[in-house]
């Protein structure tokens, strides 16, 4: 069973190389991601070009991740799927 804290959101990320991802969280907690097991599917397809993965941005509408290409991935998601990150100052 997942134990989300509330509903989250995604404020802010930033591209690591590769298929990384660090990601922020709305209750603080900083994750990073890889996505190079996770490009499954034909919205997910084009992200394996490592040139399109940079272009990640945060819908501040929504809150989630999203590409020029439309794929987006949920916070719970990223949630789930990110380790721990000590962030460097």
């Amino acid at each position: 069973m997942r134990s989300w804290p509330g509903f989250l959101h995604v404020p802010e990320i930033v591209y690591l190389g590769d298929y990384r991802l660090r990601v922020r969280f709305s209750d603080g907690r900083l994750k990073d991601v890889d996505l190079s097991g996770e490009l499954h599917g034909t919205v997910f397809a084009p992200l394996r070009d490592l040139d399109l993965v940079p272009q990640a941005s945060v819908n501040e509408e929504t809150g989630t991740v999203e590409w020029p290409t439309g794929a987006d991935l949920a916070p719970e998601f990223l949630y789930d799927t990110g380790c721990e990150s000590a962030q460097v100052a």
